[in-house]
């Protein structure tokens, strides 16, 4: 292999590894978004309040 090439595998490996790295970063940070945003939503409240509903009705039965 020629010395060239040898230098282009490298920067091509570099690039990649840079990219992964990009790729991880915003993975991560759309990942926090998106639990910040489901935190703010609060489906959970909902559903502690049916099930709630639901105690109550069958404590009345």
């Amino acid at each position: 292999m020629f010395h060239s090439e040898l230098e282009i595998r490298v920067r091509h490996e570099e690039l990649r590894r840079a990219a992964d790295r990009q790729r991880l970063v915003r993975e991560a940070t759309a990942g926090r978004r998106a639990a910040a945003r489901s935190g703010s939503d609060e489906p959970e409240g909902w559903v502690r309040a049916w099930s709630r509903w639901a105690r109550v009705r069958r404590a009345a039965a």
